[in-house]
C-alpha cells in the first residue's frame, strides 16, 4: 500500500497531496488573522498560477475590511517560502501561488516511486458488502443490467485499491411462483434441451415459451401451481431441477460478466433463495420486538417518517396474507445476514434509483430492530436510466429490451471498424483483441463518465470517439505514452525535472491522484475519478504537442521520457480502476 506521504520536512503533518499541503499551512494564517474563527483557505487549481485561494473574500466579510488588505494579513501571517515560489494578490483578494520548481520535481518522482502511485491507504481497513448487477433466473440480461453492474465494479475496484475487504454480493432473483412454471417448462422439453438453450444465451426464449404455455394450457398452469408448493416445501426432485435452471442461467450471467470484464464470480452469487429458510424467524423476531400490525391477514411494518401521498403511515409488507413472503422479507433478511454473519462495516446497494424509497424504508426496520447498529453505514448508490436517441428508455426497434450480451457483440464490431481506419495494417488478432478493449471499454466510460444519478443518452458515435471525454480518447492517451517510450528506446526511468509550463501543469495534475481516488469513494462516482484521468490524458496531450521530447537536449529529454512514462503508468492504473483496459497499440 501507498507510503506516499508529503510535508515531513514542513513541519505540518504528513499529507497525501500537494493542495492538502499548502492548504494545511496556509490555515495557519487564516486562523492567525481571524482568532481561530475562519481556517479554510479554498485552495483550487487555477489556470493563472499554479492554486488560487480565494478565502480571502470570506474572511474579509468577516473583519469588514477590504478583501487584498485580507488577503496581505494571511501572508503577512504565514511563510510559505519553503513551498511557493511566487506570490500574487489581486485587487479581489484571490491569493495567486506559484509551487517551487524543485518541490514539485521532487514530490512527482516521490509518486513515481510510489507502489501506490500516491494513492493513500484508506486511514481504516473495512469490510463492505456491495449489491450489485443481479439479473433473474432464466431471464436475459438486458440494457438494463448495465450501470449496476458496471458502476458497482468501478466502486468494487476502487475500495479493494485503498485496502478495504469488500464483499460483493449478486442477489439475484432465483425464486417465487414463476419458477413452478420454468420447472414443468423444463421437464417437458428435458433437461439437456435445457441446458443447451440456457447455455447458448436464449433465456427470453425459454421463458416466453413457458409463459405462453402457462396462459393457454390449462393442464400445465395447474402443474405448475403444484410444482410451486413442492419447490416451497422442499421437495427434493423439485429442487433438483430449480438447481439447473439457477446453475445453467449463472453459467450464462458468467459469460456475459467475462466480455464485459468485470470481477463478478459464481460464489458472489447468493439470490434471494439463499435467504428462504430466514424469512420465518424475521417475521417473529420483528413481532417480539412489536414492529409488526397485522393487516387485512397480512404482517406489515410502518418505519417513521415514511407515509402515503395522503399522509397515512406506509406499509412494508413483511408476510402476504396468503401466508407467503414477498421482497422485503427476504431484504431484510439479507440486512440481517450482511451486518451479522457477515460483519459488515457498510452495505452498499448500486440499484436503480425507483429502488430509494423501499430501500430505505427495509434500512429504517433493520435499524429498529436492532439488527443494523449505527455503527454500520449503510447506502443507496442510485442511478439513472439509459436512453435512446429519442430519450426514452433505450430499447430495440420493436419496442422490446436489448440483449446485453448483443450489445456488447455490436460495441466490439463497431470499435473493430474504428480501429481498422486507424490502424488498416494490424494483423487479425492484434485487432480482435484491440477493437475488445476499446469497444467495451467505450460501454463502460459512456456509463462510468456520466453523474450516475442522472440519466444519459447511447450514442455510439460518441463513445467511440477518440475525441473529447471519451474511453478511446484515454485510451489513445496511453498507447500515444507507450509508443514514444518504444520510439525512444527509453523505460522512461530518469530523475524527473520540471521545467516549462506545460510540464508543471502535467506534474501538478498527477499529483492529485490520491485525492481524485478519495473524492471517488466518498461520493461513490466513479464519474469523478473519469473526470480527472481525461483531464491527465488532456494535460498530457498538451505537454506532447508543445514540449520537444525526442529532439531536446539529453538530460530535458530524459526527464521528460521520465515524465511520459508515469503518465502512461498513471492512466493505466486509473483505468484498471475502471475496469477498463489499457492497451499499448491502437
Amino acid at each position: 500500500m501507498s507510503s506516499f506521504s508529503i510535508g515531513q520536512r514542513s513541519g505540518l503533518a504528513p499529507v497525501n497531496s500537494l493542495e492538502e499541503l499548502l492548504t494545511s499551512a496556509a490555515r495557519l494564517g487564516f486562523a492567525a488573522v481571524s482568532g481561530g474563527r475562519m481556517t479554510d483557505p479554498v485552495l483550487r487549481r487555477s489556470t493563472r498560477c499554479d492554486y488560487q485561494m480565494n478565502g480571502a473574500l470570506a474572511l474579509a466579510r468577516l473583519l469588514s475590511i477590504d478583501p487584498r488588505e485580507a488577503a496581505t494579513r494571511v501572508m503577512d501571517s504565514v511563510d510559505l517560502g519553503q513551498f511557493v515560489k511566487h506570490v500574487e494578490i489581486a485587487p479581489s483578494g484571490f491569493i495567486n501561488l506559484t509551487v517551487r520548481d524543485e518541490l514539485l520535481s521532487r514530490l512527482v518522482n516521490e509518486q513515481v516511486a510510489d507502489p501506490a502511485l500516491g494513492v493513500p491507504a484508506a486511514p481504516m481497513a473495512r469490510r463492505v458488502v456491495v449489491d450489485y448487477s443481479h439479473p433473474n433466473v432464466a431471464k436475459e440480461m438486458h440494457v438494463g443490467h448495465l450501470r449496476t453492474t458496471i458502476i458497482g465494479d468501478a466502486i468494487v475496484r476502487v475500495l479493494q485499491r485503498v485496502g478495504h475487504t469488500v464483499i460483493k454480493r449478486n442477489h439475484i432473483g432465483d425464486w417465487g411462483t414463476p419458477f413452478g412454471m420454468l420447472v414443468e417448462h423444463l421437464l417437458d422439453i428435458g433437461e439437456e434441451s435445457t441446458a443447451e438453450l440456457l447455455s447458448m444465451g436464449d433465456l427470453n426464449g425459454f421463458y416466453r415459451a413457458a409463459r405462453e404455455k402457462f396462459d393457454s394450457d390449462p393442464d400445465f398452469a395447474r402443474r405448475s401451481r403444484s410444482r410451486v408448493v413442492s419447490l416451497q416445501s422442499g421437495d427434493e426432485r423439485s429442487l433438483a431441477l430449480w438447481r439447473v435452471l439457477v446453475d445453467q442461467s449463472v453459467g450464462y450471467f458468467q459469460q456475459v460478466y467475462a466480455k464485459l470484464g468485470v470481477l463478478l464470480r459464481p460464489e458472489d452469487v447468493v439470490g434471494e433463495s439463499s435467504y428462504n429458510t430466514m424469512l420465518p424467524s424475521v417475521a417473529a423476531d420483528l413481532a417480539a420486538v412489536g414492529l409488526v400490525v397485522e393487516s387485512d391477514g397480512a404482517l406489515c411494518c410502518f418505519p417513521n417518517g415514511f407515509v402515503t401521498r395522503d399522509g397515512d403511515p406506509l406499509p412494508l409488507i413483511v408476510r402476504k396474507s396468503d401466508g407467503g413472503y414477498g421482497y422485503a422479507a427476504t431484504d431484510l433478511a439479507a440486512l440481517r445476514n450482511r451486518a451479522g454473519a457477515l460483519r459488515a462495516d457498510e452495505i452498499l446497494y448500486v440499484v436503480g434509483a425507483p429502488q430509494r424509497e423501499h430501500l430505505a424504508m427495509c434500512i429504517a426496520v433493520a435499524r429498529e430492530a436492532g439488527w443494523v447498529p449505527p455503527s454500520v453505514r449503510t447506502a443507496h448508490v442510485a442511478f439513472g436510466s439509459v436512453l435512446g436517441p429519442d430519450h426514452r428508455p433505450f430499447r430495440t426497434r420493436a419496442g422490446g429490451s436489448i440483449r446485453l450480451i448483443d450489445l456488447l457483440d455490436e460495441a466490439v464490431d463497431k470499435a473493430g471498424q474504428v480501429v481498422r481506419e486507424k490502424n488498416p495494417a494490424l494483423g487479425s488478432d492484434a485487432h480482435e483483441a484491440i477493437a475488445e478493449a476499446v469497444g467495451i471499454g467505450a460501454i463502460k466510460y459512456a456509463e462510468l463518465s456520466i453523474d450516475r444519478v442522472k440519466d444519459y443518452v447511447f450514442d455510439w458515435s460518441h463513445m467511440l470517439s477518440f475525441e473529447g471525454n471519451t474511453g478511446p480518447y484515454l485510451q489513445y492517451a496511453h498507447v500515444r505514452a507507450r509508443s514514444l517510450l518504444r520510439k525512444a528506446g527509453s523505460p522512461g526511468e530518469a530523475a524527473i525535472i520540471v521545467r516549462a509550463a506545460e510540464e508543471r501543469k502535467l506534474a501538478l495534475t498527477l499529483l492529485e491522484y490520491g485525492k481524485a481516488v478519495a473524492e471517488t469513494i466518498s461520493d461513490y462516482a466513479p464519474s469523478k475519478l473519469c473526470t480527472y484521468l481525461h483531464g491527465v490524458a488532456e494535460a498530457f496531450a498538451a505537454f506532447y504537442e508543445s514540449c520537444p521530447i525526442l529532439k531536446a537536449a539529453p538530460d530535458v529529454r530524459e526527464s521528460r521520457l521520465a515524465l511520459t512514462a508515469a503518465t502512461a503508468t498513471l492512466l493505466e492504473d486509473g483505468l484498471g480502476l475502471l475496469g477498463i483496459a489499457a492497451p499499448e497499440h491502437l
